[in-house]
């Protein structure tokens, strides 16, 4: 009996280490993006995440409400599966029990009906017609809960002379870059003091 015992004891723990943490509604997820602006991002901003999202479950299952082509709904293994090495980090309030009550995940759900189907933002502009990836979850928060999670910066405020970075500014922009357009960077909301990591794969 201990000789079978034991193979099976082993087996289910593999499993288990395999299986997704529970996540909760609210939680923010980032990782790796595998896209074409990626390593641009990275180095202007000096971080290894470019892409991030907001956790929302729906019947029960988990996805990552996000910015994308368009503002949707991704299933959470679809959107860790486009994520380099399936790396990513979730984040999460540290005051989420009073904050992200009932109530409180009621007003980011309503939240999220003025962003969804808005086209993806190449040129990172601050208004709702177009919405890049942090700037969807930050006025998520900002504007259903009242909190602003990182600080915002301006575009001449990063790296703006690495040779990628120049590349891509000239691709969006051409000689007229917006140096003063305000800008929040998934690093900014990553460093957070109102966010504490619990999950990282």
């Amino acid at each position: 009996m201990r000789r079978l015992l034991l193979p099976l004891l082993v087996i289910l723990s593999c499993g288990a280490a395999q299986a997704l943490p529970a996540f909760q509604d609210g939680d923010i997820i980032f990782h790796t993006s595998r896209s074409s602006q990626s390593v641009a991002v990275q180095r202007a901003t000096g971080s290894p995440y470019s892409h991030m999202g907001l956790i929302l479950y729906q019947h029960g299952k988990p996805y990552v409400f996000e910015a994308a082509s368009t503002v949707q709904y991704t299933p959470l293994d679809r959107w860790i599966a486009r994520g380099n090495g399936r790396h990513f980090v979730v984040k999460r309030l540290k005051d989420a029990t009073r904050v992200l009550n009932p109530r409180g995940i009621r007003k980011l759900r309503t939240a999220t009906a003025q962003f969804q189907g808005r086209p993806y933002d190449l040129t990172f502009e601050w208004s709702d017609d177009r919405v890049y990836c942090s700037e969807l979850v930050w006025k998520l928060y900002d504007r259903a809960l009242g909190l602003r999670i990182g600080e915002l910066q301006h575009l001449k405020d990063f790296n703006l002379r690495e040779p990628s970075v120049r590349a891509k500014l000239r691709e969006r922009y051409g000689d007229h870059i917006p140096l003063e357009e305000p800008v929040i960077t998934p690093v900014a909301m990553f460093r957070s003091p109102l966010l504490v990591t619990v999950a990282e794969r």
